[in-house]
C-alpha cells in the first residue's frame, strides 16, 4: 500500500455512516451481512447505504458476493490488514511486538446458514452429464442425446454411446432430427469405452435404452453415476414400408421426449439418492401413450 491508496482508504472511513458500516462488518466477519440488515441496524436509507458500500468497496475495505437474490458484504480483511500495516510500519521496524495486535483480526466461522445457501447454490448451478446407451448407438441413444441437449440446455449435457457401435447413425434418425430442427453436425456413433477414460466427462447418470445394453457388463464409470433402464422398442428393427419405419422412429422420439421431460424436472437438489433412484426406475417403467392419429 502507498500513500495514495492509504489516503483513499482513510477518506472512505472519515464519514460517520461508513465508519459505522465498517464496524458492523468487522463484527460479522467473513460470513458477511446483507445491505438490508446493515440499513436496519444503523437506521440508514437503502439508497444512501448503497453509496457508502460502493465507496468502501472502491477503497478496498470490503468485498461483496451474491447468493441467490441476496448480496452479502464483508470486510476485506486483506485490505484492512494492509492499511493497518502501512500505518504501523515505522513502529514495527524497531518494536514489532507492539504492533502485533494492530494487524491481527479475529477469525469468525462462516455461519452454517451461509454454508447451506452456498451449497444449494452450487447444486443449482451444477450441470449434470447424462449418458444414453444402446448397443449400436445409431438411433435411440442418438435421439435421446439430442432431446436432452435441447430440453435441458444449461443444466444438463447429453451424451450417447454403444457397446457395439455401428459406426454410423441411422438415416431415418438423422432425417427426423433435422426435420425437428436439431443440430446433427457433431453426432457420431461411438463406443461406450470413450466414457470410462480419465479424460472423459464425469457422468452423473447412465440410462440404457435397449435390453441388450442393459444386460451387458458396462465399463466402470468414474464417479459412480446413478443408472436406470429406460428400455423402448428399436425403431430400426421395424419391418415394413418406409412410412411404417418413419412412424416407428417418431414413436421412439416421442417416448424419449416424454421421459426426458419428466427427468429434467425432478427436484434433484431435494431428493435423497434412494428416492431419486426410485423416480428414475419409475420413468423407465412408464407405458408409452398411444400416438395421435
Amino acid at each position: 500500500m502507498n500513500f495514495a491508496t492509504a489516503i483513499d482508504a482513510l477518506g472512505a472511513l472519515a464519514q460517520e455512516h461508513r465508519l459505522k458500516t465498517f464496524r458492523v462488518l468487522l463484527q460479522r466477519g467473513p460470513s458477511g451481512v446483507t445491505a438490508g440488515e446493515i440499513a436496519q441496524r444503523l437506521g440508514i436509507a437503502a439508497s444512501a447505504l448503497s453509496f457508502h458500500l460502493s465507496h468502501l468497496e472502491r477503497a478496498g475495505l470490503l468485498k461483496s458476493w451474491r447468493i441467490k437474490r441476496n448480496v452479502y458484504y464483508a470486510v476485506d480483511l486483506d485490505g484492512a490488514r494492509r492499511l493497518m500495516t502501512f500505518l504501523s510500519a515505522d513502529c514495527c521496524r524497531t518494536h514489532p511486538e507492539i504492533c502485533d495486535g494492530l494487524i491481527q483480526f479475529p477469525s469468525h466461522p462462516v455461519s452454517q446458514e451461509i454454508r447451506n445457501m452456498e451449497a444449494m447454490e452450487a447444486m443449482e448451478d451444477k450441470v449434470y452429464n447424462i449418458l444414453f446407451l444402446c448397443t449400436g448407438n445409431s438411433a435411440r441413444s442418438i435421439m435421446a442425446e439430442c432431446i436432452l441437449n435441447r430440453l435441458g440446455a444449461g443444466k444438463f449435457k447429453g451424451y450417447s454411446a454403444g457397446s457395439l457401435p455401428k459406426g454410423r447413425i441411422h438415416p431415418f434418425a438423422i432425417e427426423l432430427l433435422k426435420n425437428l430442427n436439431h443440430s446433427t453436425d457433431d453426432l457420431r456413433s461411438k463406443s461406450w469405452d470413450e466414457f470410462s477414460t480419465d479424460d472423459a466427462p464425469q457422468v452423473d447418470f447412465v440410462f440404457t435404452l435397449c435390453d441388450d445394453a442393459a444386460s451387458e457388463v458396462c465399463p466402470v464409470w468414474p464417479g459412480q453415476p446413478m443408472n436406470a433402464h429406460w428400455g423402448l422398442p428399436d425403431p430400426a428393427a421395424v419391418d415394413g414400408n418406409d412410412a411404417e419405419k418413419h412412424a416407428a422412429f417418431a414413436d421412439a422420439y416421442r417416448m424419449l421426449n416424454n421421459r426426458i421431460d419428466i427427468f429434467i424436472n425432478l427436484p434433484m437438489e431435494s431428493l435423497d439418492r434412494m428416492t431419486l433412484q426410485k423416480r428414475l426406475d419409475h420413468i423407465g417403467q412408464m407405458k408409452p401413450e398411444p400416438a395421435m392419429a
